[in-house]
C-alpha cells in the first residue's frame, strides 16, 4: 500500500519547514514505529532520490526527474550507522550534500536560472535542511562538529530520535541553546486509526463498516494490539491476509486479528 499522509505526517512536514525557514536546531522524537523515520524520507523524497545520490551512476536523460525532485526539496536525509566515526559522519554528509547539490544546479541550468561556479563548497550551500536519523548513535564529538556546522554554514538541523533524546540534548548546553523547535511524533488517533483501516480493508477486496458489529470487535482489537502505531500495523495485515487465504475467509473478525497477531513478535 501507497504512503498514507496522516495529520502527524502534515505536522511533521510543518515542523520541518519551520526549522528549514528558520535556518535553526530541531528535534523530532517519538516511541518506534509511529511514522517518523517514513515522514522524513517523504519530506526529503529520499525514496526517490536517495538511491540515486548514493548510487551515483552515469549521467542519462532521465535524471531531469531527479534533479527536479532535489531542487523542489533541498534536504539530505542521513542515518549514521551504529557505534560511527566522526570523520566518516561528516565525510557521508558533505558527499550528499555534494551531490545533492550538483542535482540541484543542473537543474537551474536546464531552466535557464544559471549555475554556480564556486566549486564544492557553492555546490553544498543549496542544502537547506539535513535531516538526521537515529539521533540516539550520535557521539558527544559528532554532536559538536554539527552544531560547528550548523553555527559557521548556517546549515538548518533535524535530529530524529526515540523519546528523552530532547532532555539528552540537554546536557549539551552549546547545542541545546541553538534548538528552536521540538515536536512530538505521536501515535495515529481513532479517526486516522479508522482511515487507515479503510484502506487494508480496501487492499483486501473487503469494505469497512464500523457500524457492524463484526468489523467493530475487530477494529478494537487491532487498537489494542497496535495501540496506534503504524508500523505495527504494516506488519499485521499481511498476516491478516495470510491467515484470510489459509482458511479461505471472507471476513476480518477479532479472531483471526488474533490469530495474525500470535505469529508477529509484538512488545508490550
Amino acid at each position: 500500500m501507497g504512503f498514507i499522509a496522516t495529520k502527524e505526517h502534515r505536522r511533521f512536514c510543518e515542523f520541518a519547514t519551520a526549522v528549514r525557514k528558520e535556518a535553526t536546531i530541531g528535534i523530532c522524537h517519538g516511541d518506534a514505529g509511529v511514522g517518523k523515520t517514513q515522514s522524513a524520507r517523504r519530506y526529503a523524497h529520499w525514496n526517490t532520490l536517495g538511491p540515486f545520490i548514493t548510487e551515483w551512476g552515469r549521467r542519462t536523460d532521465d535524471d531531469l526527474k531527479y534533479y527536479a525532485a532535489a531542487n523542489r526539496t533541498r534536504t539530505v536525509f542521513y542515518t549514521p550507522e551504529v557505534m560511527p566515526r566522526h570523520r566518516e559522519i561528516m565525510r557521508d554528509i558533505d558527499l550528499l550534500r555534494t551531490r545533492l547539490g550538483v542535482c540541484v544546479d543542473e537543474h537551474r541550468r536546464a531552466a535557464g536560472s544559471g549555475t554556480g561556479k564556486g566549486g564544492t563548497s557553492d555546490l553544498r550551500r543549496w542544502t537547506e535542511l539535513l535531516i538526521i536519523d537515529e539521533a540516539e548513535r550520535l557521539t558527544p564529538t559528532i554532536l559538536e562538529i554539527l552544531r560547528d556546522l550548523h553555527d559557521r554554514q548556517q546549515v538548518p538541523i533535524l535530529f530524529i530520535g526515540m523519546p528523552g533524546i530532547d532532555k539528552r540534548f540537554a546536557h549539551y548546553p552549546q547545542l541545546y541553546s541553538r534548538l528552536g523547535f521540538s515536536h512530538q511524533y505521536r501515535t495515529l488517533g481513532r479517526e486516522e486509526l479508522l482511515f487507515v483501516l479503510g484502506r487494508y480493508w480496501k487492499q483486501l477486496g473487503l469494505s469497512l463498516d464500523p457500524e457492524d458489529f463484526t468489523d467493530a470487535q475487530a477494529i478494537a482489537t487491532i487498537e489494542r494490539i497496535t495501540r496506534g502505531n503504524f508500523r505495527l500495523l504494516e506488519r499485521l495485515f499481511p498476516q491478516i491476509s495470510r491467515v484470510l487465504k489459509i482458511n479461505q475467509l471472507q471476513s476480518i473478525t477479532d479472531d483471526v486479528v488474533e490469530a495474525a497477531a500470535s505469529i508477529l513478535v509484538i512488545g508490550n
